[in-house]
């Protein structure tokens, strides 16, 4: 048994699990064979976004793949923009004709503001709206799990305020030099599931010297470090690539980081993202 054979169960009853293959970057055109790919390593979990033009060639590659489609966990998510019960409704649909699915295992809000005022004004009740939409797409069963990505304590508490369902998964920036310690403890307090996206922290760790010695002491890569601390953190863990040898790699992380240097890189902070502070995840707003 290997981590891409360990599971968490939502507060729903549904297991997802442990690792995952995030596509954010990869080509609608090369989406599907990366899936192909993953699946026959052993990925069962794969992660798309409606942002990420690429939902067509994830869902011919969750079609086209090597075991049957209930055996994979499809996650994607709302745009952000979207803060409104129809655009949210229709969106929804939306994912579900470019998947080329008849269900989703899990749908996430992308962000609590668009991405053109990230954490800026205040969208409590459009996000309330998209909830809404997504809660009725979960009752109809067209999505089996539902959450969000991005979301601060005060974006969940605004979006709890008449909500049916608490969301079953938060998708956070999280890696060794960035550990939001007090969130992910009131995410695990109210049985809200962590994913930690860009658990390599989009490539900036890797020229961290300490973190590169201490990838040294354990025989394994920097890349393996920093996915094997996010799953230890209690976090689904969602590596990017496209490669199937990164792949690999990225799964080889049966082994098992010291509590003392787990503490060490909970108290990392390298959050100099370089070029790729352009984007809003990792402008440190």
């Amino acid at each position: 048994m290997t981590v891409l054979d360990e599971t968490y169960t939502l507060a729903n009853g549904v297991e997802i699990p442990k690792l995952g293959l995030g596509t954010w970057f990869i080509d609608d055109d090369k989406a599907a064979e990366a899936v192909r790919a993953a699946v026959e390593l052993g990925y069962r979990n794969i992660d798309t976004a409606q942002a990420y033009g690429n939902e067509r060639g994830v869902g011919e590659g969750v079609r086209t793949a090597a075991v049957p489609r209930e055996r994979l966990f499809l996650s994607t998510k709302l745009a952000a923009e979207i803060k409104d019960y129809d655009q949210a409704v229709a969106s929804i649909d939306e994912s579900l004709h470019e998947l080329g699915l008849t269900y989703i295992d899990l749908m996430l809000i992308h962000s609590p503001q668009p991405w053109d005022d990230f954490r800026g004004g205040d969208y409590a009740e459009g996000n309330r709206a998209a909830w809404r939409a997504l809660e009725e797409a979960h009752r109809a069963g067209k999505i089996r799990s539902i959450g969000v990505s991005n979301f601060q304590r005060q974006d969940l508490d605004n979006l709890l305020q008449g909500a049916t369902v608490v969301p079953h998964v938060n998708q956070l920036l999280v890696h060794a030099g960035n550990t939001p310690a007090e969130l992910l403890e009131y995410c695990s307090g109210r049985q809200i599931l962590v994913e930690a996206y860009s658990p390599i922290a989009h490539g900036a760790i890797l020229e961290n010297a300490e973190v590169r010695a201490m990838a040294e002491r354990y025989g394994v890569s920097v890349p393996q470090l920093c996915i094997r601390y996010t799953l230890q953190l209690g976090t689904v863990s969602l590596p990017k690539t496209a490669n199937p040898d990164h792949m690999r790699a990225n799964a080889a992380v049966d082994f098992e980081i010291s509590g003392e240097d787990m503490d060490a890189l909970r108290g990392l902070r390298d959050v100099d993202y370089g070029e790729h502070s352009a984007f809003p995840v990792y402008s440190g707003r």
